[in-house]
């Protein structure tokens, strides 16, 4: 295969994948792949200026890699000069709205840091919704009296709880931002009346963190804040560490992400605590709209460990619709055949996933079982059944050995 390097305008290359080419940009981790490419429409300009003659037209939640982690261009809006990374290293940058409208478009990489140059600025890449598919649980989870602790690799922990507060309060983040302090504590306070859960919110550097240090801090959190999680996500798993290896010796990403996985998995049936986290496909799995098992990247060895794994599936008609699909991959408490695929509403703006009456889901549904499909392997162990097959202790005074 014969490489061709050359500096192309980013709506360049959505005709070199039509066209058939392998692309690579140019990342903080070398050269990067694309998966694909996206025309996300019109939106007010913001214009990111550095001191070394960088600049980069993008719209409000453009992300850059700051000291503090990702930031979006809104929030750096009339602060003072801040450092962003660029191919140069961390350059102090301002950010301006132009008071235009201009057509925004972006990529997704295939790497797990997500990220690319743009301009030689440090950008986050477009995704489906991996960390707002998780906010939104935890916030599910918070309104059902749970403890949820959720882990962040990848983005501010202050980001994460103003997602998750905004899925609560059910107002967008523009209308969260804009809230002053005494009406945010009483609108909140009102939203989780009743409430007993907690939530906690911790954040790691990307691939730092394993589940030895999950280990401690749990340790930490019960002895110190007398908090004991009843569910933990991990925001996500391909950014975290092992405990055992050490990435790039002698191990494939294959046996490491594994390792990773097997960790976690050993730490929730030690703690007797579900682990919830995300992964990517690969680049066959991004074209497709019907994603396997097959499509996960970086490694198999993932959905080996998993206990149940669910596909996140955008098309552009679901897109413009709002709305997404969710599909089944693996089950081990129960047969896939119930619900194996399923669409559901998406709003962005207010970081929360909600049920839609939609003909298209309703076919989807009617035809994820089959006559006689939900009477195999995990039939009739739906949670209604569960705690009346599990729940109580069972009698072992006539047993024999």
């Amino acid at each position: 295969m014969e490489w061709i390097e050359e500096e192309v305008e980013i709506s360049a290359v959505e005709g070199l994948l039509n066209s058939g080419y392998e692309v690579e940009v140019d990342s903080p981790d070398g050269w990067v792949g694309v998966n694909f490419y996206i025309h996300k429409g019109d939106f007010e300009e913001y214009v990111l200026e550095c001191e070394t003659g960088e600049r980069v037209s993008c719209n409000e939640a453009h992300l850059f890699e700051t000291y503090s982690g990702w930031v979006s261009a809104k929030d750096l809006v009339d602060t003072q000069p801040f450092p962003v990374l660029t191919s140069h290293g961390f350059v102090r940058s301002k950010v301006q709205k132009s008071g235009k409208t201009i057509p925004i478009v972006d990529i997704n990489v295939n790497h797990p840091n997500h990220r690319y140059y743009t301009n030689g600025v440090s950008s986050h890449n477009t995704g489906v919704g991996k960390s707002l598919f998780m906010c939104h649980h935890a916030a599910a989870c918070l309104m059902q009296s749970k403890n949820v602790l959720y882990i962040t690799l990848e983005m501010a922990e202050e980001r994460i709880a103003e997602r998750i507060d905004a899925n609560i309060m059910d107002i967008t983040m523009d209308e969260l931002q804009d809230l002053p302090l005494e009406m945010y504590e009483k609108r909140l306070l009102s939203s989780t009346r009743g409430v007993s859960g907690k939530l906690i919110v911790k954040e790691y550097p990307t691939s730092f963190a394993n589940a030895n240090h999950f280990r401690i801090l749990l340790d930490e959190l019960r002895l110190k804040k007398q908090f004991t999680p009843d569910i933990i996500f991990v925001d996500y798993i391909n950014i975290c560490s092992s405990a055992r290896f050490k990435h790039g010796n002698n191990i494939n990403s294959y046996g490491y992400i594994k390792a990773i996985a097997e960790e976690l998995r050993g730490l929730a049936m030690e703690r007797d605590v579900p682990i919830v986290s995300a992964t990517q496909v690969n680049r066959a799995g991004f074209s497709s709209t019907d994603v396997e098992l097959t499509d996960t990247s970086e490694s198999f060895g993932l959905p080996h460990t998993a206990d149940l794994m669910v596909a996140l599936i955008t098309t552009d008609e679901l897109e413009k619709a709002g709305q997404i699909m969710v599909k089944q991959l693996k089950n081990r408490y129960n047969g896939k055949a119930a619900n194996k695929k399923f669409i559901v509403g998406l709003n962005y703006a207010k970081m929360k996933f909600y049920d839609i009456d939609s003909e298209l889901s309703e076919d989807l549904m009617d035809a994820n079982i089959k006559k006689g499909e939900d009477d195999g392997y995990g039939a009739g162990y739906g949670a209604k059944d569960f705690k009346s097959k599990f729940g109580g202790k069972r009698d072992t005074s006539d047993w024999s050995i």
